[in-house]
Formats: structure tokens, C-alpha cells, sequence
């Protein structure tokens, strides 16, 4: 079992594509390019922390009968047990997640996992978040008395594809290392 990490899907999400410059030229083939990529790394028994955003609430790919497809119909497409943590796009969707935040500690590290940066939680040196799909792949928040590190796991930035704690890790050090 591997666990892996992702944010920012937009399923069903048309107007993504235009908004962060997605290079895909249709909404479908930006939606079978995020399945096929899921499904290629993420087997049945791993475990993916989605952080948000999940699938769009009106999602412009319709299921026989004039019925929208839902979260739970994107989540039998995809591979793995998806644990969601809610985005600003999930708040009206199917997704209907408990989770605003959540903390993990994995690889001898804990870290914060959030959606929106800016909700970052000092307490922790190591923040998974999203929301800003390709401005970003690592940043460092000074707080009045230590630095907390954002890690953008979403897919616009790790090639449409969710990335396990160890791939993220690798970068993250040689960032930390070359940027300091």
C-alpha cells in the first residue's frame, strides 16, 4: 500500500482549463487525462489524500438520462480509497467531506494538510495545501518566530498526476537546499 497526495481535480470543471491555463482542449479529455493518470499510479489498496477541490458542483459531463455525473461517480472511476479534505470548490459539490484540515505524521514528519494556504498552520513545519493550482510548488511563510513550508501538492504543478509523500519529499529537500 502506498499513500498518495493531490489536490485541485476540478472534475467536471470546464472553465479550469481556460482559468490555469490546463493544456487540454476539451473538458473530456482533461477528465479522462486526470483518470487515466490516477488510475496508472494509484492502485486499489492505496490510500490518496485528496486537499480539495475534488469535482465541480455543475459538472458539463452528463451520465445517461440528462443526469450529473457526482462525486461518488468520479470516486468509482479512480483507484484507491480517496480521503478528502474540503476545498472551496467542495463546499457545494457531492463531495460532502467532514474534513476542513487534517494532520498526519508520516515519514518521521508532521505535517498540516489544508487546502487554502493561507490557512496554514504554524504549529507544524510542513503544510500540504492547493488552491493555487500552478503559481507555486514550494513557499516559505515567515511567522513571528519560526518559518512554516507550503508544499502545493496539487496537479497543475506534478503533471496531472497524484504524487506519493516521497516524490513530494525529494523535491522538497533539494528546494530547501538550493533555495536557502
Amino acid at each position: 500500500m502506498k499513500y498518495f497526495f493531490t489536490a485541485d481535480y476540478h472534475l467536471g470543471h470546464k472553465n479550469i482549463i481556460k482559468y490555469c491555463n490546463r493544456p487540454f482542449k476539451t473538458l473530456d479529455e482533461m477528465n479522462k487525462t486526470i483518470v487515466r493518470n490516477h488510475n496508472q499510479r494509484v492502485k486499489s489498496d492505496d490510500i490518496v489524500f485528496h486537499i480539495g477541490d475534488f469535482c465541480f458542483k455543475n459538472s458539463s459531463e452528463i451520465k445517461g438520462e440528462g443526469i450529473r455525473i457526482k462525486a461518488l461517480e468520479w470516486e468509482k472511476r479512480l483507484n484507491g480509497k480517496i480521503i478528502h479534505i474540503k476545498g472551496n470548490h467542495d463546499r457545494n459539490n457531492s463531495c460532502k467531506t467532514l474534513l476542513e484540515s487534517a494532520i498526519i505524521k508520516y515519514g518521521g514528519e508532521l505535517i498540516y494538510l489544508v487546502h487554502r494556504p493561507e490557512h496554514f498552520n504554524s504549529n507544524y513545519d510542513i503544510n500540504f495545501v492547493g488552491h493555487v493550482h500552478n503559481i507555486w510548488k514550494f513557499k516559505r511563510i515567515k511567522t513571528q518566530f519560526t518559518y512554516v513550508d507550503l508544499i502545493n501538492v496539487g496537479i497543475d504543478i506534478w503533471n496531472f498526476m497524484p504524487v506519493t509523500f516521497e516524490e513530494i519529499m525529494r523535491k522538497y529537500y533539494f528546494w530547501k537546499k538550493t533555495s536557502f
